[in-house]
């Protein structure tokens, strides 16, 4: 059964940093991209990055490129998302997710973790 567990949300200030991590269990984490969403109330889940299961491609929204980064330690089965110059619209409950190399949609969701940017 694929877990993803994430970590590292919380409060912080316009222009701060925080960074994300999600656990994987019960897949081979090389053999999955994976990535991050996020959804604020009243609004659809979006992408926000993703990164190819053999840590040789990255893909940002437009609205975080230059100030997130996605990565990954296949030897703790861990993803990461580095966000740096927060935004107030960054604000979200951020979604790790996790992709079979074979496959066409994200199918396996962790339980979100909140990130609130205060202005």
């Amino acid at each position: 059964q694929v877990q993803l567990v994430e970590s590292g949300g919380g409060l912080v200030q316009a222009g701060g940093s925080l960074r994300l991590s999600c656990a994987a269990s019960g897949l081979t984490f090389n053999s999955f991209d994976m990535g991050w969403f996020r959804q604020n109330l009243g609004k659809e889940r979006e992408f926000v990055a993703a990164i190819s299961w053999n840590d040789i491609s990255t893909y940002y929204a437009d609205s975080v490129k230059g100030r997130f980064t996605i990565s990954r330690d296949a030897a703790k089965n861990t993803v990461y998302l580095q966000m740096n110059s927060l935004k107030p619209e960054d604000t979200a409950v951020y979604y790790c997710t996790a992709r079979c190399k074979a496959c066409g949609k994200f199918g396996h969701w962790g339980q979100g973790t909140q990130v609130t940017v205060s202005s």
